[in-house]
């Protein structure tokens, strides 16, 4: 028997209790687990050794992953949720129904004196078997069999823990727990949604019964439970009905008509435009055309991207007909199609036209938001203090020199700092920050090259921040790059003066409010579109997007190679299941025209596809589903049925290429 409270498990590596040590505080003690023995549990067993090799990837995020038979392995904030709630005792005799690949009773182990589990499929059921053998546990049994009949000849038990929903409690069960014994199990009418009750057997014939949580377990399968036989449960067709009285049906992007919905959002601060993947043409369209209308007719000056500043800057001197920066290049780095795509060129082609027939004060700007460019950062600064500063330009070079060798490679960057020589980069690169924005309080000259030379700045410390956190693999690396996303918008918008407006195109992830999605709720993370809500309120708007299926730009891995991928048809019961099942092609609803009925619907938790620049169909659930709560994260939600990959454009391109060729040279 292994010790409830002695040192980690024999399978948690140095690397794996770091990983389990996050997890544990993230997506189990910050909601709401506060058994110090549950946690302690959780923290010894090493979910990714009871995963395929497949899947150990995803072993520390908070969802349910495949196994084989058409079983999961349950997430680890239900495995800790149902511990807690059984209030296992280190003498308790524990039976658990639904073993799966053992990872569950190996957490039960380690707070119980004595575990026995069954599992339905024998195959899964040796499974399970080798794996708690080869991690010591000797005090786990493990049988193949009904569950729904329970283990007759080792009862009673103190706690019995159901991992399978049924349509009721088995009375087998019932008796087969001990006075004062607790069982936990998911109950539901249907076989994929269920609520958490907790019974307590009070006296031999009297039990308490106490329901809980929301849940979505995988059926019991049993003489007590599910047929094996019965049909899938048919679907709920009551929230896409609600989803399709109430959305606005839109023309292509391309029609005029396309953006007059959204002039509700004319008198906001900032619009955020989002986008379900980065490769799917359809979502640049129609954020063009949206666009389009509140510059043209709004007043709104700034367009900013999540895309990495000195590209956008060179694009920015084109589209408001500003001198080229000689020898820039534009979006060279990994990955190229994302900006460098035929919808965007044909964009930055109309804001050029637009601009030019407006003085330069009212030229709509293009801009970047993002982290990345640590090397063509500090190439921009050095540049501009050559021409302006020269002595500044020499201290610049000295300051920045500790960063020098990591600028082709500035992941490697966060490794290196472990390192004494390294460790005064951030006084460095802060130092030379201070210097520029001080020349910016007292400079005159060239206002827009000053901003955009502090920007750059702004921009290094912030990448040596980003690169020295990713290395401990912690949120706060998202969350330096999302705060520098906001905070370069706030500068945008106050550089652009008072009556400054901004749209912004960012993936669904950074402008959906994280408060109200996993990313939030679980991974302690925080985005743009929660960092606007909390400054702007009322006077900004996220707007999502989302298809079904259809093709997409993307690549297996990063650096990979650009592909065009079929993207899958979305899950049942997700978010866009939900709209393909409306029966709409094209449309927006608008979340404060909704109904209460819709909106208590959408508040739901629910999940929503999130497919970036990498897309692995194999492991979509995991790779690219997180839950949601639709009505809550944004403010109105764009539906294209079936989308295309966006069309790449060739070759590289240089700023200095003649201005009929510029900016990507088709």
């Amino acid at each position: 028997m292994r010790e409830a409270d002695g040192a980690p498990g024999k399978a948690a590596s140095v690397h794996g209790a770091a990983d389990i040590s996050r997890m544990v505080r993230r997506q189990i003690a910050s909601r709401g687990v506060g058994d110090l023995r549950v946690l302690a549990a959780m923290r010894k067993v090493e979910r990714a050794a009871f995963l395929p090799e497949s899947m150990r990837e995803f072993a520390y995020q908070d969802t349910a992953l495949p196994l084989d038979c058409g079983q999961t392995i349950s997430q680890p904030y239900i495995v800790a949720r149902m511990a807690e709630i059984a209030a296992i005792k280190p003498a308790d005799h524990v039976l658990e129904i639904g073993a799966g690949s053992g990872y569950a009773a190996a957490v039960f182990a380690e707070m119980a004196a004595h575990v026995c589990t069954i599992e339905r499929h024998a195959a899964l059921a040796d499974y399970a078997r080798s794996r708690l053998q080869a991690m010591g546990y000797d005090n786990v049994e493990v049988r193949a069999g009904d569950g729904t009949r329970g283990w007759p000849e080792a009862a009673p038990f103190d706690v019995i823990i159901v991992s399978a929903g049924g349509p009721r409690v088995p009375d087998t069960l019932r008796h087969q727990l001990s006075v004062g014994g607790r069982l936990v199990m998911p109950v539901g009418t249907t076989a994929g949604r269920q609520r958490l009750v907790r019974l307590v057997r009070t006296t031999q014939h009297d039990f308490d019964e106490e329901w809980l949580d929301d849940v979505r377990f995988v059926p019991l399968i049993g003489a007590e439970g599910w047929s094996a036989e019965a049909p899938e449960p048919p679907p709920d067709i009551r929230l896409p009905h609600l989803i399709g009285a109430a959305s606005r049906p839109l023309p292509p992007p391309e029609h005029a008509a396309f953006a007059d919905p959204f002039e509700r959002f004319a008198d906001k601060r900032v619009v955020l435009l989002g986008e379900a993947s980065h490769g799917t043409a359809e979502f640049y369209r129609a954020r063009a055309a949206i666009t389009r209308r509140l510059v043209e007719r709004h007043g709104f000056n700034i367009v900013a991207v999540e895309a990495d500043w000195p590209d956008a800057s060179a694009l920015d001197g084109y589209v408001r007909h500003r001198e080229p920066v000689k020898g820039a290049t534009i979006f060279r780095r990994f990955p190229t199609w994302m900006w460098r795509n035929s919808e965007v060129d044909g964009f930055l082609r109309w804001l050029r036209a637009h601009n030019a027939g407006l003085d330069e004060a009212r030229r709509a700007g293009f801009h970047g938001l993002d982290v990345y460019s640590l090397s063509e950062s500090i190439a921009a600064v050095l540049a501009y203090l050559d021409r302006t500063d020269p002595e500044t330009a020499r201290v610049a070079r000295e300051r920045y020199g500790c960063l020098t060798p990591w600028q082709q490679d500035p992941a490697s960057y966060g490794r290196a700092v472990l390192g004494r020589r390294y460790r005064e980069c951030e006084k460095d690169v802060v130092a030379m920050l201070t210097d520029l924005l001080a020349k910016r309080l007292s400079a005159g000259g060239d206002r827009d090259r000053l901003f955009d030379a502090v920007q750059n700045a702004e921009l290094v410390a912030a990448a040596e921040r980003y690169y020295r956190i990713m290395y401990y693999g912690s949120a706060e690396s998202w969350n330096v790059r999302d705060r520098h996303m906001f905070d370069t918008l706030e500068r945008l918008l106050d550089h652009r003066g008072a009556s400054s407006k901004a749209v912004v195109w960012a993936h669904n992830s950074h402008i959906g409010d994280a408060r109200f999605t996993d990313m939030g709720r679980v991974r302690d993370e925080l985005n743009l579109g929660q960092l606007c809500r909390e400054r702007f309120g009322d006077a900004m708007a996220a707007i999502g997007f989302g298809t079904d299926r259809g093709t997409v730009a993307a690549a297996h891995d990063w650096d990979g190679p650009m592909e065009i991928m079929d993207v899958r048809p979305s899950r049942p019961g997700s978010i866009e299941r939900q709209f393909h099942d409306s029966g709409i092609g094209c449309g927006v609803l608008m979340m404060g025209e909704a109904r209460e009925a819709l909106r208590a619907e959408l508040g739901e938790q629910r999940l929503e596809r999130f497919i970036g620049v990498i897309y692995r169909p194999d492991t979509e659930l995991q790779s690219h589903y997180a839950g949601v709560e639709l009505a809550r994260q944004f403010d109105a939600y764009v539906w294209f049925d079936q989308t295309s990959a966006i069309t790449p454009l060739p070759g590289q391109k240089n700023a200095s290429e003649p201005a009929d060729t510029w900016p990507f040279g088709v």
